[in-house]
């Protein structure tokens, strides 16, 4: 069963005189600057493997990664 309008709106005007509009608007702002964020950071790295394909590409060669160590192996 879905809720009413009249039901939505209820909860909508409860919100606001619990948290106050400036507190709601803030908390949207938030949320939209945290999603450009993750748009931008997504594209950086699509960005950064299609530079890293061109080169390998130029190259003739793959070049790997450096491999990792851990402080497992460090103290053996």
């Amino acid at each position: 069963m879905a809720p009413s309008w009249f039901q939505i709106l209820i909860v909508i005007v409860l919100l606001v005189l619990l948290f106050g509009r400036g507190k709601i608007s803030d908390l949207m702002g938030d949320v939209a600057k945290g999603i450009k964020s993750f748009k931008k950071g997504m594209s950086e790295e699509e960005t950064a493997s299609e530079d890293s394909k061109t080169i390998e590409h130029q190259a003739g060669e793959t070049v790997e990664p450096p491999k990792q160590t851990t402080s497992a192996k460090k103290a053996s």
